[in-house]
């Protein structure tokens, strides 16, 4: 089984694009802290982190950098070679996503349907 599902914040705004096929695509990373260590400073591992469809759409539009997100999806590598030198890049292909965070944790995030990736209600609407 190929699953991993990861929390921490987005290091930058979500990137956009359309392929030439149509369908939209978002690249964004995800910067998840360890657990502290005892006299060692923190440290965090950083996720290359790539969105399809409706949920690259409704990752680019509401998620901003510093924003905190649950992506859940499967690792991928790509293998590229450059000047003879062979690199194999590691990422995870977004299955899933939850806001996370307080409403205050920036701009007021909405509920997202995460099969079809559409607006439910923005949470300042929501009685809880």
């Amino acid at each position: 089984m190929n699953s991993i599902t990861i929390k921490g914040r987005l290091t930058r705004d979500p990137e956009l694009k359309t392929a030439t096929s149509g369908i939209e695509i978002c690249h964004f990373t995800v910067a998840v802290a360890r657990r502290k260590q005892k006299d060692k400073e923190d440290q965090a591992d950083f996720f290359d982190c790539t969105a399809f469809g409706k949920t690259a759409v409704a990752i680019s539009k509401y998620m901003t950098k510093g924003r905190e997100i649950l992506v859940q999806g499967r690792m991928e590598s790509n293998k590229t070679e450059k000047d003879g030198v062979k690199r194999t890049y590691w990422g995870i292909a977004v299955d899933q996503f939850e806001f996370c965070g307080s409403r205050n944790d920036g701009a007021s995030a909405p509920v997202v349907d995460e099969q079809s990736g559409m607006e439910v209600a923005n949470t300042d609407e929501l009685p809880f």
